[in-house]
């Protein structure tokens, strides 16, 4: 691909990014434009309210850039996001490398949130599983366990949303086939899933 040079003789991309800015906006809009969203976050939200009330906790999962996210999440709840308040119990599946090695070599990579869920999820838990793809087969392990332990499940996916769409008691979906373009929406949901649940706990002094 060629590009245009400026005055400084540098490569001037300024075009393609406004496109790129363009066309997440695009998807972003349609995807929060929809009604379902805000209903589909206040869901969840209300899942987890009555997780933590109970004493319960919040188990994430995802690979690669939904891994992050997953981790990011978690951090939101045992820190803070906006308020002072009391720690909420929530745990990324994805950070432990014993346990992920360990799982991926004595028994398959598919497997290393499934066995995380079994060993740490209890009934009344919630688990939210991040797939961009709504495909990813160590997500669906994972759904299966928490399901079969009777987890509260949740997924974030895009595009059609994959096997995991309707496998989970809740689904929020970015429909894009692109995946930076996903991870963005996930970022939103994810941070309003985060500001709504914090500010009801607060209210509540939990």
């Amino acid at each position: 691909m060629l590009y245009r040079m400026n005055e400084r003789g540098n490569m001037d991309k300024t075009k393609e990014v406004q496109k790129i800015f363009n066309d997440n906006l695009a998807a972003l809009q349609e995807t929060f434009s929809a009604p379902r969203a805000a209903e589909v976050i206040n869901a969840i939200a209300a899942c987890i309210l009555e997780s933590v009330r109970k004493g319960g906790k919040v188990l994430l999962c995802g690979n690669g850039g939904s891994a992050a996210d997953a981790q990011h999440i978690a951090g939101e709840f045992i820190g803070r996001f906006k308020l002072e308040r009391r720690a909420y119990p929530a745990i990324a599946l994805t950070t432990d490398t014993s346990i992920l090695t360990c799982v991926a070599n004595d028994y398959s990579f598919d497997d290393v949130f499934k066995r995380q869920v079994e060993g740490l999820g209890r009934a009344g838990d919630v688990l939210i599983a991040i797939s961009t793809s709504g495909n990813s087969p160590n997500i669906i392990r994972a759904v299966e366990a928490a399901r079969s332990l009777k987890l509260t499940t949740v997924s974030f996916t895009g595009g059609q949303g994959g096997r995991l769409k309707g496998m989970t008691e809740h689904n929020f979906n970015v429909g894009s086939n692109y995946t930076p373009f996903v991870q963005s929406g996930h970022g939103i949901a994810l941070h309003a899933l985060c500001e709504v649940v914090e500010k009801a706990l607060v209210a509540q002094n939990i």
